[in-house]
């Protein structure tokens, strides 16, 4: 079987382009999209992924606020800075990095932030817009960075059974609405940790979408031949022959599934490059919504 490697890199490298045309005009006439992210605390990995939002801005021309907050940051503070940045015109969407540190409730953070800036879609009026299926909500960057590799590699997902393994808030809820919305028409099922024979399920899936944490779990077992799968698992796993003692694997084994594919993402380059340049264009829509509102 012939296995076509879906290309992350590649599709987010296209929305850019697109968004950067998209960012001009805005700021020629006088509404630069405007994104602010919200670190609190000095985690490692947090402070790649926004420096890597922050840099993302530059490249495309929106404009950014990094705000680097200590971990001993009160919620009171934190909530204090969220609703400094409502009223702030020049900001568009807000991003708070997860995990915060533990003191902090992150669901309290959220309701906190105006939907309308809500690009990382986490906010309940978001959650139900997109459970509504109303086109000015935000979705999750992830899942709806899985949609557009679909749609980029023309994945029919018009009655399809899809079979997403997890049911987080981040990925796996949103992912299961977008695949049953009427644009995409799927029949899904959603599997967790308590699933029964899962891996018999799964072999009954036209697509596949791995968002359960968990490094290789997804094995050859799993996979129907000429599914589609999307991995969209980040596991560090301990590897001594590594400058930096790991390397990064997906939820799939992809070596030994990749085969039996009619497409597949690898990690890294796959559904990874996505993420940020959703975020990007939430950012971009905000603004357009915003601006003309206002």
């Amino acid at each position: 079987m012939t296995t076509t490697l879906i290309n992350g890199k590649e599709v987010s490298q296209r929305i850019r382009e697109g968004l950067k045309t998209e960012i001009a005009a805005l700021t020629a006439q006088g509404h630069t999209p405007g994104l602010a992210v919200v670190l609190v605390g000095e985690d490692p990995a947090s402070q790649v992924y926004v420096g890597s939002k922050v840099k993302a801005c530059a490249e495309l021309g929106i404009y950014s606020q990094k705000w680097a907050l200590p971990t001993e940051t009160t919620q009171e503070e934190l909530v204090q800075l969220i609703h400094k940045l409502n009223a702030d015109d020049r900001i568009h969407g807000i991003l708070v990095q997860s995990p915060p540190p533990k003191h902090i409730d992150e669901e309290a953070v959220v309701l906190n932030i105006d939907p309308r800036k809500d690009v990382d879609g986490f906010h309940p009026v978001n959650v139900a817009k997109l459970v509504l299926e109303e086109p000015d909500g935000f979705v999750p960057c992830t899942p709806l960075g899985c949609m557009e590799l679909l749609k980029a590699y023309g994945i029919e997902t018009a009655g399809k059974h899809a079979v997403v393994i997890g049911r987080s808030m981040i990925v796996g809820k949103p992912m299961a609405n977008l695949l049953v919305s009427k644009q995409a028409n799927a029949t899904v099922t959603i599997a967790h940790s308590r699933t029964k024979d899962l891996a018999a399920l799964c072999r009954t899936a036209d697509i596949i979408v791995a968002a359960v944490g968990r490094p290789k779990m997804v094995t050859a077992d799993f996979i129907k031949p000429g599914a589609v799968v999307l991995d969209v698992g980040i596991n560090r796993v301990p590897d001594a022959t590594a400058a930096r003692g790991y390397r990064i694997v997906g939820d799939v084994d992809f070596e030994g599934v990749r085969d039996q594919c009619s497409y597949i993402t690898p990690v890294p380059g796959g559904v990874g490059p996505m993420t940020i340049a959703m975020l990007m264009a939430n950012t971009v829509k905000a603004c357009h919504q915003l601006t003309t509102a206002s």
